[in-house]
């Protein structure tokens, strides 16, 4: 017999959940509390829950995973579609147990604890660099309005600003200059922060065998391979490398009609933040790779600056996606086969 479906709408402390029982074709949507939804669950032999792909899904699939059922996560844009009303959490649930019946829905990896949690090291380390280019920026103009100017760059700017701080003392108004001492020693104590968050994800990067295989990659250091790997939960989710550079948006958005589809700039889906670790790291291919491929130079000869990153920036993705779906090694000689 047949398992039953739920459409899961999760929040912080109320939950909707809409399913059709297989045994005897009752539809139900009730509403639970958090405590009253782990029962209800426990209690259910084994079914499939879907729910949306946000906040806390994550540790609700492995929660309900717990419990003896399947776990499916959905990207919120699939779901939309099939709100028939207004939005509410009763018609989100139902939403829900309908795409999740879709031939070929697309779903998304539940990612693990430790992922999760590289995931969080990486968030806390981009925003502090936010806040230290803030702090740096604004040190630079205030110091402008005075009519001191610095060396590009933050550490030279930095390092000058403290070489000549008995200078700026003898020009600048107090208020400023301690002002300006407070700041700098805020930048040292978020630099110090950065270091913590680093040497973290260093370890987590020894230890992980998948993280270790894909920096092997030209362009992918230990920042790249840990977040690509945090990020990608399970490999084979996705079918194709190239499946797997759309959903990191980095590949031509397409308009179509009339039988005639046209090739735009990248789509920029996914997540920015890994996007833009992947781009960063092709263009220092393109700056510094001693051999390049025959394939770097050729999209290099024929396309602009930005385009050839982003290019490269795919087929380190795709590579990537390889050596974690196959469980394979980086081969620089390895050349593809198109399966007839």
């Amino acid at each position: 017999m047949n398992a039953t479906t739920y459409g899961l709408d999760v929040a912080k402390q109320v939950f909707q959940m809409y399913w059709v029982d297989a045994q005897t074709g009752e539809i139900a949507n009730r509403r639970f509390r958090r405590d009253e939804l782990i029962s209800f669950l426990a209690l259910r032999p084994g079914g499939r829950v879907a729910l949306e792909a946000c906040g806390s899904a994550h540790w609700w699939a492995r929660k309900i995973k717990a419990l003896g059922h399947e776990v499916v996560l959905l990207h919120p844009k699939f779901i939309r579609p099939f709100v028939q009303t207004n939005k509410t959490d009763a018609a989100d649930a139902r939403a829900i147990w309908t795409a999740v019946h879709q031939p070929g829905m697309r779903t998304v990896a539940a990612k693990s604890e430790d992922q999760q949690a590289i995931l969080a090291l990486h968030r806390m380390r981009s925003l502090l660099i936010k806040f230290r280019t803030m702090q740096v920026n604004q040190i630079r103009g205030l110091l402008y309005e005075f009519g001191v100017s610095f060396r590009a760059g933050r550490v030279a700017g930095l390092t000058e600003i403290r070489a000549r701080m008995a200078e700026l003392e003898d020009t600048l108004p107090g208020a400023v200059i301690s002002s300006l001492q407070d700041q700098l020693k805020r930048i040292d104590g978020i630099e110090q922060d950065i270091d913590k968050l680093e040497k973290k994800i260093n370890v987590w990067h020894k230890n992980e065998e998948a993280c270790r295989a894909i920096a092997e990659v030209p362009g992918i250091g230990k920042l790249t391979a840990t977040a690509l790997v945090a990020t990608i939960g399970d490999a084979r989710t996705f079918r194709s490398g190239r499946e797997f550079a759309s959903f990191l948006g980095l590949v031509p958005r397409q308009t179509g009609t009339g039988g005639k589809i046209r090739l735009g700039s990248i789509s920029r889906r996914g997540d920015p933040y890994l996007r833009t670790l992947l781009i960063h790291g092709a263009r220092s291919v393109m700056c510094h790779a001693k051999v390049p491929t025959a394939w770097q130079k050729a999209i290099q000869e024929r396309r602009p600056a930005n385009v050839a990153a982003v290019a490269l920036a795919n087929k380190m993705a795709r590579t990537a996606w390889a050596i974690l779906a196959h469980s394979g090694t980086y081969d620089k000689h390895h050349v593809s086969v198109r399966l007839a």
